[in-house]
Protein backbone atom coordinates (compact mmCIF):
# COMPACT_ATOMS: atom_id res chain seq x y z
CA UNK A 1 0.00 0.00 0.00
CA UNK A 2 1.07 3.19 -0.85
CA UNK A 3 2.51 6.10 1.76
CA UNK A 4 2.71 9.68 -0.53
CA UNK A 5 1.06 10.29 -3.08
CA UNK A 6 2.96 12.09 -6.35
CA UNK A 7 2.76 15.88 -5.45
CA UNK A 8 2.72 16.89 -9.53
CA UNK A 9 -0.65 15.29 -9.64
CA UNK A 10 -3.84 17.97 -10.15
CA UNK A 11 -5.45 16.81 -6.85
CA UNK A 12 -1.85 17.54 -4.58
CA UNK A 13 -0.83 20.40 -6.16
CA UNK A 14 -3.63 22.53 -5.74
CA UNK A 15 -3.88 21.05 -1.81
CA UNK A 16 -0.27 21.68 -1.21
CA UNK A 17 -0.07 25.16 -2.81
CA UNK A 18 -3.74 26.41 -3.05
CA UNK A 19 -4.74 25.59 0.76
CA UNK A 20 -1.52 27.05 2.18
CA UNK A 21 -0.61 30.39 2.07
CA UNK A 22 2.80 29.72 3.74
CA UNK A 23 3.90 27.31 1.81
CA UNK A 24 3.11 29.15 -1.72
CA UNK A 25 4.94 31.84 -0.47
CA UNK A 26 7.72 30.11 0.23
CA UNK A 27 7.66 28.12 -2.55
CA UNK A 28 7.41 31.31 -5.36
CA UNK A 29 10.34 33.32 -3.45
CA UNK A 30 12.51 30.09 -4.15
CA UNK A 31 11.22 29.87 -7.51
CA UNK A 32 11.33 33.63 -8.82
CA UNK A 33 13.95 35.33 -9.92
CA UNK A 34 13.96 38.17 -7.34
CA UNK A 35 16.32 40.69 -7.47
CA UNK A 36 16.67 41.68 -3.95
CA UNK A 37 15.34 39.92 -0.43
CA UNK A 38 13.32 42.97 0.00
CA UNK A 39 11.10 41.81 -3.24
CA UNK A 40 10.13 38.68 -1.48
CA UNK A 41 7.02 38.35 -1.02
CA UNK A 42 5.36 38.50 2.83
CA UNK A 43 1.96 37.65 2.49
CA UNK A 44 -0.82 36.39 -0.26
CA UNK A 45 -4.17 35.88 -1.06
CA UNK A 46 -5.82 33.47 -3.03
CA UNK A 47 -7.82 34.84 -6.23
CA UNK A 48 -10.08 32.89 -8.21
CA UNK A 49 -8.06 30.38 -10.96
CA UNK A 50 -10.21 31.24 -13.27
CA UNK A 51 -9.40 33.81 -15.48
CA UNK A 52 -12.83 35.50 -17.14
CA UNK A 53 -11.79 37.20 -20.07
CA UNK A 54 -13.70 40.67 -21.18
CA UNK A 55 -15.13 39.15 -24.10
CA UNK A 56 -18.52 37.31 -23.18
CA UNK A 57 -17.95 34.92 -26.40
CA UNK A 58 -14.65 33.63 -24.87
CA UNK A 59 -14.45 30.60 -22.37
CA UNK A 60 -12.64 31.02 -19.44
CA UNK A 61 -9.67 29.61 -18.70
CA UNK A 62 -8.32 27.61 -15.54
CA UNK A 63 -4.88 27.56 -13.55
CA UNK A 64 -3.94 25.33 -10.67
CA UNK A 65 -2.77 28.83 -8.62
CA UNK A 66 -3.42 32.23 -8.44
CA UNK A 67 -2.59 34.74 -5.63
CA UNK A 68 -1.60 38.23 -5.28
CA UNK A 69 0.68 39.67 -2.45
CA UNK A 70 0.35 43.10 -0.10
CA UNK A 71 2.10 45.04 -3.22
CA UNK A 72 -0.62 44.08 -5.98
CA UNK A 73 1.97 42.06 -7.90
CA UNK A 74 0.30 38.95 -9.55
CA UNK A 75 1.45 34.93 -9.37
CA UNK A 76 0.10 32.34 -11.57
CA UNK A 77 1.32 29.07 -10.88
CA UNK A 78 0.77 26.16 -13.20
CA UNK A 79 1.90 22.47 -12.89
CA UNK A 80 1.74 21.30 -16.34
CA UNK A 81 2.45 17.52 -17.02
CA UNK A 82 3.23 16.90 -20.77
CA UNK A 83 4.43 19.79 -23.28
CA UNK A 84 2.70 20.90 -26.20
CA UNK A 85 3.44 23.51 -29.09
CA UNK A 86 0.53 25.94 -27.73
CA UNK A 87 1.61 25.94 -23.94
CA UNK A 88 3.55 29.11 -24.34
CA UNK A 89 0.98 30.75 -26.15
CA UNK A 90 -1.56 30.11 -23.37
CA UNK A 91 0.54 31.03 -20.63
CA UNK A 92 1.10 34.60 -22.65
CA UNK A 93 -2.43 34.55 -23.15
CA UNK A 94 -3.59 34.19 -19.39
CA UNK A 95 -0.76 36.45 -17.99
CA UNK A 96 -2.06 39.67 -20.88
CA UNK A 97 -4.76 38.53 -19.62
CA UNK A 98 -4.54 38.88 -15.67
CA UNK A 99 -2.12 42.17 -16.16
CA UNK A 100 -4.79 43.97 -18.51
CA UNK A 101 -7.33 43.21 -16.00
CA UNK A 102 -5.83 45.25 -13.42
CA UNK A 103 -7.37 48.64 -14.61
CA UNK A 104 -10.94 50.03 -14.77
CA UNK A 105 -12.07 52.43 -17.45
CA UNK A 106 -9.97 55.39 -17.05
CA UNK A 107 -7.69 54.61 -14.08
CA UNK A 108 -3.71 55.09 -14.73
CA UNK A 109 -0.95 53.05 -16.11
CA UNK A 110 1.05 53.81 -13.31
CA UNK A 111 -1.21 51.43 -11.10
CA UNK A 112 -0.25 48.50 -13.20
CA UNK A 113 1.48 45.89 -11.20
CA UNK A 114 3.72 42.77 -12.39
CA UNK A 115 2.36 39.60 -13.01
CA UNK A 116 4.73 36.29 -12.75
CA UNK A 117 3.85 33.44 -14.06
CA UNK A 118 5.59 30.07 -13.10
CA UNK A 119 5.15 27.19 -15.11
CA UNK A 120 6.62 23.46 -14.15
CA UNK A 121 6.68 21.32 -16.99
CA UNK A 122 6.89 17.39 -16.02
CA UNK A 123 8.30 17.27 -19.88
CA UNK A 124 11.56 18.79 -21.53
CA UNK A 125 10.82 20.96 -24.83
CA UNK A 126 14.07 22.88 -25.29
CA UNK A 127 17.59 21.86 -26.11
CA UNK A 128 19.38 23.32 -23.31
CA UNK A 129 20.71 21.75 -20.65
CA UNK A 130 19.40 24.12 -18.21
CA UNK A 131 16.30 23.29 -16.01
CA UNK A 132 15.68 27.17 -15.62
CA UNK A 133 14.35 29.36 -18.35
CA UNK A 134 13.63 33.31 -17.37
CA UNK A 135 11.72 35.17 -20.25
CA UNK A 136 11.39 38.43 -20.09
CA UNK A 137 10.75 41.17 -22.67
CA UNK A 138 13.95 42.98 -23.50
CA UNK A 139 15.17 45.00 -26.60
CA UNK A 140 17.46 42.90 -28.11
CA UNK A 141 20.14 44.76 -29.97
CA UNK A 142 21.01 47.80 -28.22
CA UNK A 143 20.12 48.60 -25.08
CA UNK A 144 19.16 45.66 -23.01
CA UNK A 145 16.48 47.95 -21.73
CA UNK A 146 13.72 45.33 -20.44
CA UNK A 147 9.98 46.65 -20.24
CA UNK A 148 8.97 45.52 -16.91
CA UNK A 149 5.40 43.92 -16.52
CA UNK A 150 5.43 40.01 -17.84
CA UNK A 151 7.78 37.98 -16.57
CA UNK A 152 7.52 33.80 -17.45
CA UNK A 153 9.38 31.13 -15.67
CA UNK A 154 9.54 27.91 -17.32
CA UNK A 155 11.29 25.03 -15.22
CA UNK A 156 11.61 21.48 -17.26
CA UNK A 157 11.75 19.30 -13.92
CA UNK A 158 13.13 16.08 -15.64
CA UNK A 159 16.43 18.12 -16.00
CA UNK A 160 16.57 19.26 -12.50
CA UNK A 161 19.40 17.28 -10.74
CA UNK A 162 20.43 18.12 -7.27
CA UNK A 163 23.62 20.17 -6.74
CA UNK A 164 25.24 22.72 -4.38
CA UNK A 165 23.35 25.57 -5.42
CA UNK A 166 24.20 27.84 -2.33
CA UNK A 167 22.21 30.51 -1.98
CA UNK A 168 19.20 28.63 -3.96
CA UNK A 169 19.26 26.25 -1.58
CA UNK A 170 14.83 26.65 -0.79
CA UNK A 171 14.84 25.94 -4.89
CA UNK A 172 16.55 22.34 -4.80
CA UNK A 173 14.59 21.58 -1.41
CA UNK A 174 11.30 22.39 -3.50
CA UNK A 175 12.60 20.48 -6.81
CA UNK A 176 13.33 17.82 -4.60
CA UNK A 177 10.20 17.39 -2.94
CA UNK A 178 8.46 17.79 -6.84
CA UNK A 179 10.98 15.20 -8.15
CA UNK A 180 12.00 13.19 -5.33
CA UNK A 181 8.14 11.95 -4.08
CA UNK A 182 5.52 9.71 -5.87
CA UNK A 183 3.27 6.79 -5.43
CA UNK A 184 6.17 4.42 -4.58
CA UNK A 185 8.25 7.00 -1.89
CA UNK A 186 8.20 4.97 1.89
CA UNK A 187 10.77 7.47 3.26
CA UNK A 188 11.27 10.93 2.62
CA UNK A 189 14.61 12.11 2.95
CA UNK A 190 15.89 13.61 6.02
CA UNK A 191 17.21 16.75 4.69
CA UNK A 192 13.75 17.56 3.28
CA UNK A 193 11.78 16.55 6.48
CA UNK A 194 14.36 19.09 8.69
CA UNK A 195 12.88 22.11 6.55
CA UNK A 196 9.69 22.89 8.55
CA UNK A 197 7.76 23.88 4.87
CA UNK A 198 8.84 21.03 3.45
CA UNK A 199 8.06 19.19 6.27
CA UNK A 200 4.79 20.52 6.12
CA UNK A 201 4.33 20.45 2.55
CA UNK A 202 4.91 16.27 2.45
CA UNK A 203 2.56 16.15 4.97
CA UNK A 204 -0.18 16.97 2.57
CA UNK A 205 0.94 14.18 0.60
CA UNK A 206 0.06 11.36 2.52
CA UNK A 207 -2.51 9.05 1.24
CA UNK A 208 -4.48 9.04 5.26
CA UNK A 209 -5.33 12.04 4.75
CA UNK A 210 -7.36 12.23 1.27
CA UNK A 211 -10.83 10.49 0.92
CA UNK A 212 -11.77 7.33 -0.96
CA UNK A 213 -13.30 9.48 -3.78
CA UNK A 214 -10.71 12.35 -4.23
CA UNK A 215 -8.11 9.03 -4.27
CA UNK A 216 -10.41 7.17 -6.74
CA UNK A 217 -9.73 10.82 -8.78
CA UNK A 218 -6.63 11.04 -8.03
CA UNK A 219 -5.75 7.23 -9.95
CA UNK A 220 -8.09 8.22 -13.22
CA UNK A 221 -5.45 11.47 -13.18
CA UNK A 222 -2.57 9.17 -13.66
CA UNK A 223 -4.66 6.97 -15.84
CA UNK A 224 -5.13 10.18 -18.34
CA UNK A 225 -1.95 11.09 -18.64
CA UNK A 226 0.07 7.40 -18.95
CA UNK A 227 -2.77 7.08 -21.87
CA UNK A 228 -1.63 10.28 -23.51
CA UNK A 229 1.86 9.79 -23.13
CA UNK A 230 1.41 6.36 -24.81
CA UNK A 231 -0.54 7.86 -27.49
CA UNK A 232 0.72 11.11 -28.23
CA UNK A 233 4.48 9.57 -28.44
CA UNK A 234 3.03 7.01 -30.81
CA UNK A 235 1.69 9.64 -32.70
CA UNK A 236 4.99 11.59 -32.68
CA UNK A 237 6.68 8.27 -34.37
CA UNK A 238 3.64 8.16 -37.02
CA UNK A 239 4.20 11.40 -37.41
CA UNK A 240 8.02 11.15 -37.94
CA UNK A 241 7.47 8.31 -40.16
CA UNK A 242 4.92 10.66 -42.34
CA UNK A 243 7.50 13.50 -42.51
CA UNK A 244 10.08 11.79 -43.70
CA UNK A 245 8.40 9.74 -46.39
CA UNK A 246 6.88 13.77 -47.16
CA UNK A 247 10.17 15.18 -47.22
CA UNK A 248 12.48 12.73 -49.14
CA UNK A 249 9.34 12.90 -52.42
CA UNK A 250 9.75 17.23 -52.09
CA UNK A 251 13.72 16.30 -52.07
CA UNK A 252 13.05 14.74 -54.60
CA UNK A 253 10.79 16.89 -57.26
CA UNK A 254 13.47 19.71 -55.85
CA UNK A 255 16.22 18.05 -57.58
CA UNK A 256 18.95 18.99 -55.51
CA UNK A 257 20.23 17.70 -52.01
CA UNK A 258 19.51 21.12 -50.42
CA UNK A 259 15.88 20.41 -51.70
CA UNK A 260 15.84 17.20 -50.42
CA UNK A 261 17.08 18.00 -47.58
CA UNK A 262 14.78 21.15 -46.47
CA UNK A 263 11.59 19.12 -47.46
CA UNK A 264 12.61 16.39 -45.34
CA UNK A 265 12.96 18.76 -42.09
CA UNK A 266 9.56 20.72 -42.99
CA UNK A 267 7.87 17.76 -43.84
CA UNK A 268 8.91 15.67 -40.56
CA UNK A 269 7.69 18.99 -38.63
CA UNK A 270 4.41 19.50 -40.73
CA UNK A 271 3.89 15.29 -39.99
CA UNK A 272 4.97 15.29 -36.06
CA UNK A 273 2.43 18.42 -35.20
CA UNK A 274 -0.44 17.27 -37.78
CA UNK A 275 -0.12 13.22 -35.41
CA UNK A 276 0.31 14.94 -32.11
CA UNK A 277 -2.79 17.35 -32.33
CA UNK A 278 -4.85 14.54 -33.81
CA UNK A 279 -4.13 12.48 -31.03
CA UNK A 280 -4.70 15.33 -28.18
CA UNK A 281 -8.47 15.59 -29.42
CA UNK A 282 -8.72 11.59 -29.50
CA UNK A 283 -7.93 11.86 -25.93
CA UNK A 284 -9.86 15.19 -25.22
CA UNK A 285 -12.95 13.13 -26.69
CA UNK A 286 -12.63 9.97 -24.82
CA UNK A 287 -11.46 12.02 -21.20
CA UNK A 288 -14.73 14.08 -21.84
CA UNK A 289 -17.04 11.21 -22.18
CA UNK A 290 -15.77 9.73 -19.46
CA UNK A 291 -16.32 12.41 -17.25
CA UNK A 292 -13.27 14.15 -16.56
CA UNK A 293 -13.32 17.44 -15.40
CA UNK A 294 -12.05 19.89 -18.17
CA UNK A 295 -9.22 21.55 -16.44
CA UNK A 296 -7.83 18.01 -15.60
CA UNK A 297 -8.10 17.77 -19.27
CA UNK A 298 -6.68 20.73 -20.87
CA UNK A 299 -3.45 20.41 -18.40
CA UNK A 300 -2.84 16.95 -19.41
CA UNK A 301 -3.74 17.52 -23.68
CA UNK A 302 -2.92 21.19 -23.56
CA UNK A 303 -5.91 21.99 -25.74
CA UNK A 304 -7.85 25.09 -25.23
CA UNK A 305 -11.22 25.12 -23.35
CA UNK A 306 -13.07 25.74 -26.89
CA UNK A 307 -11.12 23.36 -28.50
CA UNK A 308 -12.31 20.56 -25.67
CA UNK A 309 -16.09 22.07 -25.85
CA UNK A 310 -16.40 21.57 -29.41
CA UNK A 311 -15.43 17.66 -29.32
Amino acid sequence: MRKYLNPKADLTFKKVFGEHPDLVISFLNAMLPFDSPEENITEVKYLNPKLVPQNPLRKDSIVDVRCTDHRGRQFIVEMQMMWTSAYKQRVLFNASKAYVRQLETGQSYELLQPVYSLNLVNDTYSDSDRYYHDYRIVEVEETKEVIEGLRFIFVELPKFTPKNYGDKKMQVLWLRYLTEINDDTEEVAEDLLENPEINKAVTQLRESAFTPEQLLGYDKFWDIVSTAKTTINSALNDGKRLGFAQGHAAGLAAGIAEGRAEGRVEGRAEGQEEGRKEERLKIAKKSKDLGVPVNVIIEVTGLTIEEIDAL
